[in-house]
């Protein structure tokens, strides 16, 4: 079976594994996913990430929970294969009430929305975090 969206993927392996109350889940791996791992663990929405390669290389993400509910309440894919959303550093959207996170690719790697209007980049949205 062939993976169309693999960032897709991911987000909802993230939000099924929150709802089953994980500790970890796996997913295949890509450059660009253990990028997103890296801003969410940076950002506090994840308690850690590592690659493992036993046999085929995976992302191992330790998920986040506070007082026994998850951080992560919501993640929502916003650029998607069939309609990609690319936004000048002027025109990136706001999470409201500043309780989120937007993750966007730049021309200087993955990053969030905040850390892209202040080094005046725009990009491609991925995905929103609140």
């Amino acid at each position: 079976m062939s993976i169309h969206d693999p960032v897709s993927n991911m987000l909802t392996s993230i939000r099924n594994g929150q709802m089953a109350n994980k500790i970890l889940i796996k997913i295949p791996f890509s450059k660009l996913k253990v990028n997103i791992a890296k801003v969410l663990f940076q950002e506090g929405y994840l308690e850690n990430y590592s690659v493992v390669d036993v046999i085929k290389k995976n992302i191992v993400l330790y998920l986040k929970y506070f007082h026994g509910k998850p951080v992560i309440e919501k993640i929502k894919r916003i650029s998607k294969p069939s309609l990609r959303q690319y936004h000048k550093k002027k025109d990136l959207p706001y999470i409201m009430e500043g309780l989120g996170i937007i993750i966007v690719t730049t021309s200087r790697g993955v990053m969030t929305d905040k850390k892209a209007r202040n080094l005046g980049l725009g990009g491609e949205i991925l995905c929103s975090v609140e």
